[in-house]
């Protein structure tokens, strides 16, 4: 019983206690999962772009602007963007990509049976003979209706959200007095086990949720530079679709290439896929080697087997947001761990010294 609790006494076991007792409470709460998912980006995002605002003004004008102000600012016009975009873009948006998917649909519909002499080509048409597409139209109008039907509550999640996070930012100073009280509380231990994850969960899950969406906007921007200039239609609706993917590591490129492959085709043939798969690796290539190591404070250069290890496992307990937030928590946990991905020096050395263990 003593060494029980003796092991239960070590930093390591009051750790995986904690974050226990924290995904225990995420588990119970998962009915509202959204709200605090939203709430954390919009205060970590926000509270950020204020900080950067507030430097940039000060180095400029070299005057002390109240950080209320910028705060306040920055709110309305970011709230004044969402409700234009409500009101005149994303109805557009929602019928572009609804014409997207009848585009589509239809394009396979056309397709099937037919031969072009290519191999690869008539394999790919081939395969559209498996499709059911009766199937997929009757399941169609039901599954549109559920998205309508959540649309409200992906509304009033974003409200409170964004109200929750102005009044965390307005109140940063006294909401860090009120809950560091806990560390005279009682449950002092445990208070300061969950700053710890606290702390780790800013340095790398923010950090990289903050870089994902950073990556995800010059993807989309880029992306909707190359369509336009190949005459692809409904530019608005792919922009949406190209982000949402973008937010997805690894994975949401290659989801993205078959829709955007369907319609190349339609627009100029099987030299049009060529152009699409072309434009796609240039942009995956700039985000690899350039957006990646600008933007990404912590180190991510996952294995592409374990990134899609992770996706599939997120995706199973999660749904949708596992594939967005999946790899940030993944590297949360590594940072727990304290685990490093070694450089090809460090392998070697280690390696050297197991070697020179068995000779000893």
């Amino acid at each position: 019983m003593e060494y029980i609790l003796s092991a239960f006494r070590k930093p390591i076991m009051k750790k995986l206690l904690t974050l226990t007792v924290v995904v225990l409470l995420l588990y119970i709460l998962r009915d509202m999962l959204n709200l605090l998912l939203l709430t954390f980006l919009f205060t970590y995002l926000m509270y950020n772009l204020q900080k950067s605002f507030q430097k940039m003004i000060q180095r400029i004008t070299k005057l002390k602007i109240s950080r209320v102000l910028i705060t306040l600012v920055l709110y309305v016009i970011f709230i004044a963007l969402l409700v234009l975009a409500v009101y005149k873009y994303i109805p557009i948006a929602v019928k572009q990509i609804l014409n997207i998917i009848n585009d589509i649909v239809a394009i396979i519909v056309a397709q099937k049976g037919m031969q072009y002499g290519n191999p690869i080509l008539d394999f790919l048409i081939a395969q559209l003979n498996t499709i059911d597409i009766g199937k997929y139209i009757g399941g169609k109008s039901s599954y549109l209706f559920s998205i309508v039907g959540d649309i409200g509550q992906i509304g009033l999640s974003i409200f409170l959200s964004l109200i929750l996070s102005l009044f965390f930012i307005l109140e940063k100073d006294r909401v860090v007095r009120f809950v560091l009280g806990f560390k005279e509380s009682k449950i002092a231990g445990f208070f300061n086990e969950v700053q710890f994850f606290g702390d780790k969960l800013l340095n790398s899950f923010g950090k990289v949720i903050q870089a994902q969406i950073l990556i995800a906007l010059c993807n989309t921007l880029l992306s909707v530079v190359g369509l336009s200039i190949l005459g692809f239609p409904q530019l608005i609706g792919l922009a949406v679709m190209i982000f949402v993917l973008s937010l997805i590591p690894v994975a949401g490129v290659a989801i993205s290439l078959v829709p955007l492959s369907i319609i190349a085709f339609n627009i100029g043939g099987f030299k049009y896929i060529i152009y699409v798969i072309v434009l796609i690796t240039i942009i995956h290539a700039v985000e690899s080697y350039f957006l990646n190591p600008k933007l990404m404070s912590v180190k991510t250069d996952l294995p592409v087997f374990f990134t899609f290890l992770v996706l599939i496992l997120s995706e199973h307990f999660m749904g949708i947001w596992g594939l967005i937030i999946g790899i940030p928590i993944f590297i949360f946990l590594l940072d727990i761990l304290g685990f490093k991905i070694l450089t090809k020096n460090e392998l070697e050395q280690i390696k050297k010294n197991s070697i020179n263990k068995k000779d000893v």
